[in-house]
């Protein structure tokens, strides 16, 4: 299976670069498993798909205004911190610009000092490791200092933090939103809870590695990032009596998807837990536990086009694509919304 299987002809302009006024506002490309037909709806008529005794599983990370910019003791000279994973006692796993000035003993300051940063190594992919140093709550002082780390391709700045964070948002950790959950509002969650469909929550800390390209010709030469996830024993309990009532397990982005498909064993019962995912779906990988997918539309070649191809077959997935562009649909992050059932 070769990666440019999964190309397709994107025009630039159907990138969206801001969030839509009002989440629930977004269109919604309605893609059929059985027989590959598409209809093209608003978001808010995902009630119109979604029965009493499913269950919605939704990603409640929050991301952190994880991107920093400070100056190196030393020179001044400016350098970019993008956090990517905690490590233990305040030292982060980043991502540093310009990585040549970045050598082990630098030593950078954030907000005339109220954040200062020691680089004690340097790890995989060039990533540096970075012991902090500070007064008070690191999170309050994140917040103060940092910035939301948008994607590569969304160039417009972000006028609210909060609509790059989904209205459920709780655990902080990720570097990058489960865009899927953006177009929910409270009420619309109010409205599918009414209608007696359960919504379980699970946590998966999403890595900058979402945006990673996929460097190799042959997909399964692919090495996926690691993410860290975690399932809690009701939550588990909640989405297994569904599958056990015969209710559908319906994901809310690719997060929860992965999160579901780790935690999940060889007879289809999810396991309560927490640890590191690695786990890469392509096509010929077989679903244990989702049964639908709720997905926004993703980079050409990426792993997350080779996620849903898994789901759907690459033809349906591709032909669905085509109309997409040609009906000019809104792609990626802040993009419109594609429901997989």
């Amino acid at each position: 299976m070769k990666t440019s299987d999964f190309y397709y002809d994107l025009p630039k302009e159907l990138i969206a670069q801001d969030p839509l006024e009002d989440r629930s506002s977004s269109r919604l490309l309605h893609l059929s498993m059985q027989d590959g037909s598409f209809e093209h709806r608003h978001f808010t008529d995902i009630l119109d798909y979604l029965h009493k005794g499913d269950c919605l599983v939704i990603n409640d990370t929050k991301v952190i205004p994880a991107r920093l910019y400070g100056h190196k003791e030393e020179t001044g000279a400016v350098i970019e911190i993008l956090l990517l994973k905690r490590r233990e006692n305040d030292i982060w796993e980043c991502l540093v610009k310009p990585g040549k000035k970045a050598r082990p003993g630098a030593k950078i300051t954030f907000g005339d000092g109220i954040l200062k940063g020691e680089i004690i190594d340097v790890v995989d992919e060039g990533n540096r490791l970075i012991q902090f140093h500070y007064d008070g709550i690191f999170e309050e002082i994140l917040d103060q200092l940092g910035e939301m780390p948008l994607p590569p391709y969304i160039t417009h700045k972000l006028k609210d933090k909060n609509r790059y964070q989904t209205v459920y948002a709780k655990n902080d950790g990720s570097a990058a939103a489960p865009t899927a959950g953006l177009h929910f509002t409270r009420e619309l969650l109010k409205q599918v809870e009414d209608m007696g469909v359960k919504i379980a929550h699970v946590t998966l800390h999403v890595g900058l590695g979402t945006f990673r390209p996929v460097k190799v010709d042959d997909v399964e030469q692919h090495h996926m990032h690691s993410e860290f996830y975690m399932v809690e024993e009701d939550q588990a309990k909640l989405i297994n009596d569904t599958k056990k009532n015969g209710g559908r397990v319906i994901s809310v982005g690719t997060t929860s998807c992965r999160t579901l498909e780790s935690a999940t064993d060889e007879n289809g019962i999810l396991q309560a837990g927490s640890g590191w995912t690695e786990i890469f779906i392509y096509p010929g990988y077989h679903f244990k536990m989702i049964d639908g997918l709720i997905t926004n539309f993703h980079l050409p070649e990426s792993t997350l086009l080779m996620l849903v191809s898994a789901l759907a077959g690459k033809e349906y997935i591709m032909a669905a694509y085509e109309e997409a562009v040609k009906e000019r649909y809104r792609f990626f992050s802040f993009g419109d919304a594609m429901l997989i059932l």
